[in-house]
């Protein structure tokens, strides 16, 4: 019989390691508070159940990938929360993006309630993760983390430990004010591209075989090629959190970080400018309004 494996929180994140860890011949079981979440992993061959409380009676292990910390909170020490659950030995894989205290709040819960909580946020998007091409931050418990392996290589393209909890959640930080900041510069430069008269999928395709790329030139320029925003990604509205709490931590680290806000503004505009439920690429829009660039007289010649 497979092992099953829980997740709650079935968004494009959850949903994605939901069916990466399904081909990888794990049983799914995982709840959502959106109900179509749950009918759609029933779909995929999993199974879904009415709580978190239920998730963990069904498996040892349980991803969460939720918004905020009150879900957290909630799914964690609610009353039909995981820790409600009889089951022990019970791990929780927390992969969401939270303040350090939030992690810490409910770590503490989990060890009083006879369970463990790992802080393993992941670097990637949500096209990146039904790709299985994300990156596990693990920290905590190193047995847990040892333990948890195959969860990981399941829907994972690498995993870290990293040491005790909370240095996963560190190293996010740090990867997101990367993100942050290379996401501006692969847009700055396309502008710039198209400013100057140039095909901007000659643009992508030149500049991504080169020394000048980046991650976040890859992933993103296509869309900024298009002009075209779907949140395959992140929606712009939910990256303001990781930004708030990237800002917050350097904040309390007496750490200047001066390139990262001057992107978090660029990144603010296009929330602002009505693209919050856009991807991030986004901000491409708002360079090419400052620009004044006009897309339809620029030559569209197609990327060999």
């Amino acid at each position: 019989m497979s092992e099953t494996v829980g997740i709650v929180g079935l968004g494009q994140m959850g949903s994605a390691m939901a069916a990466q860890l399904l081909q990888a011949g794990f049983a799914v079981t995982g709840y959502d508070v959106v109900g179509e979440k749950c009918e759609d992993l029933a779909a995929r061959g999993g199974a879904s159940v009415a709580s978190p409380q239920a998730v963990a009676e069904a498996a040892s292990r349980v991803i969460t990938s939720l918004p905020s910390a009150a879900a957290l909170d909630d799914v964690l020490q609610g009353p039909d929360g995981l820790l409600a659950a009889s089951r022990r030995p019970l791990t929780v894989i927390e992969t969401s993006t939270l303040s350090l205290d939030d992690k810490e709040r409910n770590h503490q819960a989990a060890e009083q309630a006879g369970a463990i909580l790992l802080d393993c946020p992941l670097s990637g998007t949500g096209a990146q993760a039904r790709n299985k091409d994300l990156v596990v931050y693990a920290s905590g418990d190193s047995g847990a983390i040892r333990d948890c392996v195959p969860v990981f290589e399941g829907f994972s393209r690498v995993h870290h430990d990293l040491g005790p909890f909370g240095t996963g959640s560190k190293m996010k930080y740090l990867a997101n004010l990367l993100v942050a900041i290379h996401n501006v510069a692969a847009a700055e430069a396309m502008v710039l591209g198209m400013k100057a008269g140039l095909d901007p999928a000659q643009v992508y395709e030149v500049i991504s075989s080169g020394a000048g790329t980046s991650r976040m030139f890859e992933v993103r320029g296509p869309q900024m090629v298009k002009g075209e925003y779907e949140a395959s990604g992140i929606a712009g509205r939910v990256f303001q959190k990781d930004l708030r709490i990237i800002g917050d931590f350097a904040s309390s680290m007496d750490c200047p970080v001066s390139l990262f806000s001057l992107s978090s503004q660029i990144h603010l505009s296009a929330v602002a400018q009505g693209m919050d439920d856009q991807d991030t690429a986004s901000v491409c829009a708002v360079l090419e309004r400052q620009a004044g660039v006009n897309r339809s007289t620029l030559p569209r010649a197609e990327a060999s």
